[in-house]
């Protein structure tokens, strides 16, 4: 199955704790299902001191479902993902305005 959300893709959180905030999304694990967004699910992990870091409390963005993420077009709008072949090339189009994502 192709990718609807891609790394670096500007993307708004449809359900959960951090409904309707915005963020960027800096990686996908497209066999779980989830992607971790920054500034969003954040946890606290409570890590032990090392020779290398720093111990204590750190927050840290944690995975959320591709299904409660929706990406914004250009108009800053959630919108859906389709495919379509320009030329002999697969792309990505907002279903909202029909503008290509990935060019």
């Amino acid at each position: 199955m192709a990718a609807k959300l891609k790394k670096g893709d500007k993307v708004v959180v449809l359900a959960g704790k951090d409904k309707g905030k915005e963020g960027t999304i800096s990686s996908v694990d497209p066999k779980a299902g989830k992607a971790v967004v920054e500034g969003i699910n954040i946890a606290i992990r409570h890590t032990r001191q090392s020779q290398t870091s720093q111990g204590g409390r750190i927050p840290q963005a944690m995975p959320i479902q591709l299904s409660n993420l929706a990406l914004l077009d250009a108009n800053g709008k959630p919108t859906r993902v389709g495919f379509r072949m320009e030329g002999d090339k697969k792309v990505r189009f907002a279903k909202t305005t029909g503008d290509v994502i990935d060019a």
